[in-house]
């Protein structure tokens, strides 16, 4: 008997057929697999905008923060010259009440981002300051050496 006069497509037969023989593992596997949920996260880690500013003595990154508190932010030099801004914003919890969200746009987790310091940056020297919303981050230059003066050397008459 012909399954295609029955309207069944052979296609379907085979992929059906083939979710049955799958085993346990790959099945785990497919489980396992990153959640859109992470995936939207990783992206707004990698997607938290700022700006960065070369100033004449001073490196300024400035990022936008709104809402969040000092101590949910962190502000940390790696491996001598890897700047790394992170930090978490939370949903706000009302056990009192039940919540029903009709819309929500801004994003809750985790963020963070990592810059390559260049060489005259001095890492002993970095302030952040939040206000208004607003990080800003500054990382000092090293001042550049001093130009070494000809030094002169008087001749003798012999």
């Amino acid at each position: 008997m012909d399954l295609r006069v029955m309207g069944w497509d052979p296609q379907l037969l085979h992929t059906l057929h083939q979710l049955m023989d799958t085993s346990d593992e790959a099945v785990e596997k497919s489980f396992s697999a990153p959640s859109r949920t992470y995936v939207r996260d990783a992206k707004a880690m990698a997607s938290t905008p700022m700006d960065v500013k070369e100033l004449p003595n001073s490196y300024m990154f400035v990022i936008d923060m709104p809402g969040l508190k000092s101590s949910d932010i962190k502000v940390q030099v790696e491996d001598d010259n890897v700047l790394i801004i992170s930090g978490e914003r939370k949903r706000e919890e009302n056990k009192d009440q039940e919540i029903k969200y009709l819309r929500m746009e801004r994003r809750i987790g985790k963020f963070m981002r990592k810059f390559v310091l260049p060489e005259n940056a001095n890492t002993d020297s970095v302030s952040a300051v939040c206000q208004d919303g607003v990080l800003t981050v500054t990382v000092n230059k090293v001042p550049p050496p001093e130009p070494k003066k000809p030094k002169t050397i008087e001749v003798k008459i012999a």
